[in-house]
């Protein structure tokens, strides 16, 4: 996949990332995407009761992985022109050994939008989130490249 980037969205990704707190996002985004789409649980049986919303938000093992993800994408932020071979090994390690659902990567990259527009309010303008979804679905289709 090739992607040609404008300097507007080089620098709103980065303007983006600069200003996460990710301590914040990361455990928001992926709270919200274990709780509206329950059947991602399945892939953390391991973090302990994962029931109830509730239960998910008072998880540290959620809120720590969600950061976790959100640090990773440092990578893509770091290497625009190169997304997806930066993420070739997180891509066949999610496809050969956790068997994730590669469809999931896109609904967790919905979810962090809204952690982002809910934590920017109107200064999420319009071209900021377009330039962000182009952002995520590089993010995701690169993340899904080593499934087969």
């Amino acid at each position: 996949m090739v992607v040609e980037w404008t300097e507007f969205e080089r620098d709103t990704i980065k303007d983006i990332f600069s200003k996460i707190d990710y301590d914040v996002v990361g455990p928001a985004a992926l709270t919200r995407c274990l709780v509206v789409y329950p059947w991602t649980r399945r892939y953390f049986g391991n973090f302990g009761a994962l029931h109830n919303a509730e239960a998910i938000m008072g998880n540290e093992m959620v809120a720590n992985h969600g950061k976790k993800v959100l640090h990773g994408m440092d990578r893509a932020v770091q290497n625009m022109d190169h997304i997806k071979e930066s993420y070739c090994e997180l891509s066949q390690l999610h496809s050969d050994q956790f068997h994730v659902d590669p469809d999931n990567f896109r609904l967790l990259a919905d979810c962090l939008a809204i952690a982002i527009a809910t934590q920017w309010g109107s200064a999420f303008t319009p071209d900021i989130q377009a330039a962000f979804q182009k952002f995520l679905s590089v993010v995701v289709f690169s993340l899904g490249s080593q499934y087969h």
